[in-house]
């Protein structure tokens, strides 16, 4: 399309756009001109940039090898310095261990220390060529002192380990078990004060007691010792050390307890002692169990505790080794008690032995803890088992022996036999075990409460008492003595249970049929100890012509139908018969003083009444003849006074009274 010119304004005005456009065009042409010029500029430009980068390569290729190098050396002369500085520790710790630990332990340990860093810093850089050299000086020099400290560890623990003075050992014991005097056997318990003994210990409870365990080595070593000890299990010396601490601290706690008075005695030495020796024996046994575990065992336990921390089996197994040879020395007395023959009289000590076991069942449950310690704690636990079963074997056999008892010791006197009273004794004391009765039987379960079993065995001796004394009361000649006898037996045997904890197992059904039993015996005495002299006073036969009529209105006069040579013949049998009973009957005895007074008051209750009846209605019959007193020798208060010396036990050379 063209542009229309217009008719007035001629060729000017596209003139002007011409040129216009043409400085336009001149304009682009020159901007494409200098874009050319800048675009050839630039090409330049990279074309010499890449050309100094070509020619700086080189230069910087070796700075950067340089500086590699550099940090090599660096790196060089710091490992250098480093394994001067070990050859330097080396040297050190080499000094302080051919000086030995004996002066100065600390720097000695800390020597050692710097030896194991040396020969694991040569471990580790084996490539070093002198590695192999360094590592076998070092592990040489290493061994070296390990073996001092073997010898300083075993000096040390030698220096300290002292045997316990016996004195020592009393003043930890609670001061209710200290000795006041003599051997440490004078508290012990035996037979004769486990009554007292045992009746402490069940009210106050002796294992509640403080007990101080003594210093064994003083705190000041056990941290040196323990700092050497762990030296020698790092260094794998395990077994020199248990034998060292086993030969340093076993002999010494042997000595203490050999000090203390602990024997090693066989089943043959127990068996050929003397009871009363063996019995003293085994009260200090008791004593020596008591000090051995909770002050000699606890104080070596806890030495162990401290030296071997953090190594629980082998402070387990040190322990073992320290303790075996003394357990086994106080365990074997014993056994030698459990298995020695059985006899009545053991069964106390038996009991005591048993006791003490069980009182320290959790201590040696605590103290020989750990797998090290298994064959220690199981032949206690034995010993424990084998007492029970020995002692419930004992209960059996007394009964049968009490009931068998063939003793052909006749008391003459028909007073308490010395079974009975031996037999109630041992009732008595059995009492005074009644917690470790409970424990015992429970060792033997059947089913049966323990305060039921006791009571069955109390009932089944005291049957076999009876059965017993019912045999031995055949051998008198005289039935009433019999029956005398019986009676002061059995009132023996319910009074004492009466005033024991006999009563409260029994109950007060046996003791009142027992009671009932003694009062049948009391009056089968009074009706055949006098029932002939009784007779003496029946008014029957006194006739002449045997009957028996009235003897009313005497008056001095012979009575009507009665013989005045009968009624001097009875009076003469009277007096003969009396003297004889009198005679006998003041050596009887009747220990119990209630019991003699009454049994004196029932036969004067007969007896007086009887006499001064006879005497009131027929005396005038004899007053009248010849030698009245030849027939009436006795008052009545003179027969009062008389039956008041019976049953005294009088011997038959005593005076009269």
């Amino acid at each position: 399309m063209g542009i229309r010119r217009t008719a007035g304004g001629g060729g000017g005005g596209v003139d002007l756009l011409s040129e216009r456009a043409a400085m336009m065009r001149e304009a682009v042409q020159q901007s494409q001109s200098i874009t050319d010029n800048m675009v050839s500029i630039l090409g330049s430009f990279d074309h010499r940039l890449s050309a100094l980068e070509t020619a700086m390569r080189p230069t910087q290729i070796r700075t950067h090898a340089i500086r590699r190098a550099h940090e090599n050396i660096d790196k060089t002369l710091k490992a250098a310095d480093v394994i001067l500085g070990q050859f330097d520790l080396y040297r050190q710790a080499e000094t302080k261990i051919l000086k030995g630990p004996h002066e100065d332990l600390e720097s000695y340990l800390k020597a050692i220390e710097q030896l194991r860093s040396n020969v694991k810093f040569f471990s580790n850089n084996k490539s070093f060529k002198s590695s192999d050299g360094v590592l076998s000086h070092s592990n040489t020099l290493l061994a070296k002192a390990i073996s001092k400290l073997e010898e300083e560890f075993k000096h040390l623990l030698s220096s300290y380990s002292k045997a316990i003075e016996p004195d020592r050992l009393f003043e930890c014991l609670p001061n209710s078990l200290r000795p006041s005097a003599g051997s440490p056997g004078d508290q012990a318990s035996g037979k004769n004060p486990s009554s007292n003994s045992h009746a402490e210990h069940d009210n106050n409870g002796t294992e509640n007691a403080v007990y101080t365990p003594p210093t064994l080595i003083p705190p000041r070593v056990l941290p040196l010792l323990r700092d050497l000890a762990q030296q020698m299990i790092q260094a794998g010396h395990q077994q020199q050390l248990v034998k060292i601490y086993r030969d340093a601290r076993s002999p010494v706690l042997e000595e203490s307890l050999r000090k203390l008075g602990v024997e090693k005695l066989s089943k043959d030495d127990v068996q050929k002692m003397q009871w009363e020796v063996l019995e003293a024996k085994i009260g200090n046994w008791i004593h020596f169990m008591r000090i051995a575990v909770k002050l000699l065992f606890a104080g070596e336990r806890k030495v162990c505790d401290q030296i071997f921390e953090g190594f629980d089996s082998l402070r387990d197994q040190c322990f073992a080794e320290v303790t075996m040879g003394s357990v086994a020395v106080l365990l074997s007395f014993g056994d030698a008690i459990a298995k020695s023959k059985r006899s009545p009289e053991k069964l106390f000590v038996l009991l005591d032995m048993y006791e003490i076991m069980r009182e320290l069942h959790s201590e040696i449950e605590e103290l020989f803890q750990g797998k090290a310690c298994n064959e220690i704690r199981e032949s206690a636990f034995g010993l424990t088992k084998r007492l029970a079963q020995t002692a419930q074997e004992t209960f059996s056999d007394f009964e049968e022996a009490v009931e068998k008892d063939a003793t052909k010791t006749a008391v003459s006197d028909g007073t308490v036999h010395p079974l009975t009273s031996y037999v109630i004794n041992y009732v008595k004391f059995l009492f005074d075990y009644q917690s470790t009765l409970k424990q015992l039987f429970q060792e033997f379960e059947n089913g049966e409460e323990s305060n039921s079993q006791l009571a069955s065995v109390t009932m089944r001796i005291m049957q076999a008492l009876q059965t017993n004394l019912d045999g031995k009361s055949k051998q008198y000649k005289d039935l009433s003595l019999t029956h005398l006898f019986l009676m002061n037996n059995i009132h023996y045997m319910v009074r004492s249970v009466r005033r024991s904890e006999a009563k409260d197992l029994l109950g007060d059904d046996w003791v009142q049929r027992h009671r009932r039993i003694v009062q049948q015996h009391a009056n089968q005495y009074k009706r055949i100890a006098w029932a002939k002299i009784l007779q003496c006073l029946s008014i029957q036969g006194l006739t002449s012509s045997g009957g028996s009529g009235s003897v009313g209105g005497v008056d001095g006069q012979n009575s009507s139908g009665v013989s005045r040579a009968i009624v001097k013949d009875r009076l003469r049998i009277f007096n003969s018969q009396f003297e004889e009973l009198h005679q006998r009957q003041t050596q009887w005895t009747v220990p119990d003083t209630e019991l003699r007074e009454s049994l004196r008051l029932a036969v004067a209750e007969v007896l007086l009444p009887a006499y001064r009846s006879f005497i009131k209605r027929f005396g005038p019959l004899v007053d009248n003849g010849k030698n009245p007193q030849k027939y009436i020798r006795f008052t009545a208060e003179d027969l009062e006074h008389m039956l008041g010396e019976f049953f005294e036990g009088k011997t038959v050379n005593d005076p009269k009274r």
